[in-house]
């Protein structure tokens, strides 16, 4: 087992389930995320930037998002009313953030792409208008370069520093996301699958155990890979969270969410 240890003083990680742009209406969901935030700036005081790496950009070399405020949001997604497309999240820029991830990468011989032309996705942009809602800590977006677990971990040990620095890095995806459960019919609190119950539940043990061997290995391990995860692009931004707490140790981490909406599981840790 590989296990994570760090100085409680840093700025925990988070590993979060997004929703899609209806998550804005499901009270439940939003208050959740509301609380989470207020609990965590009380014990940790406010982020000085974040880092999100979302499951909707992958881009090879490593790439960061633009650097100044004012740039559109990406919208992402289609066939939704035209109200999701009007959301805005002018969160300012961080150019200083860019900069410090670029220089952890090249203490490793990487190189940082820098995309000025690209916006927050709504994997970044929809978590944070309801945790960060007065948009007023800089955001910067990560791409993830590979979908490739072990390589994920260790470009998260390389933004460990990062966390010292009053960073918050934040990995948003899913912990199931297979759309084909998806049916609005049914409504947000349908009886989700069975392949996305028991996915959900070995995950909670796992996290629970701190055992990152385990997550790594989830298709081989875990019940019903393949069905909660079809393509792992969801999953993927765990790895680098789990990277950020220091692969090297035992990982400490809190259920911050829980339950099922439209049969995926929301579920979303904290990680120290």
């Amino acid at each position: 087992m590989s296990c994570i240890v760090r100085d409680m003083t840093a700025m925990p990680i988070l590993f979060l389930s997004h929703g899609a742009p209806p998550l804005a209406d499901d009270e439940r969901w939003t208050a959740e995320l509301a609380a989470w935030s207020d609990n965590l700036m009380a014990t940790h005081g406010k982020p000085t930037n974040i880092l999100m790496i979302s499951a909707h950009w992958e881009d090879e070399p490593v790439s960061v998002s633009a650097t100044r405020g004012g740039v559109p949001l990406v919208y992402d997604f289609w066939g939704f009313p035209q109200k999701y497309y009007e959301v805005t999240y002018d969160a300012p820029g961080a150019p200083g953030l860019a900069t410090g991830v670029e220089q952890l990468l090249a203490a490793d011989g990487q190189t940082l792409r820098r995309d000025e032309t690209r916006g927050l996705d709504h994997g970044a942009y929809v978590p944070l208008v309801e945790m960060f809602p007065e948009a007023d800590v800089p955001v910067l977006q990560l791409s993830l370069p590979t979908l490739d677990p072990q390589q994920l971990v260790d470009l998260g040990r390389r933004l460990a520093p990062l966390r010292d620095e009053g960073t918050l890095i934040v990995g948003s995806g899913f912990t199931t996301h297979n759309l084909r459960w998806f049916n609005p019919a049914a409504g947000p609190d349908s009886t989700p699958p069975s392949a996305s119950r028991e996915f959900d539940h070995w995950a909670a043990e796992m996290m629970d155990a701190g055992d990152v061997d385990a997550l790594i290995n989830v298709d081989r391990l875990a019940p019903a890979a393949r069905e909660a995860h079809p393509r792992t692009e969801h999953w993927a931004p765990l790895y680098v969270a789990l990277g950020a707490a220091d692969a090297s140790g035992s990982v400490d981490t809190e259920v911050a969410v829980d339950g099922f909406w439209f049969g995926l599981s929301k579920r979303s840790w904290q990680i120290t």
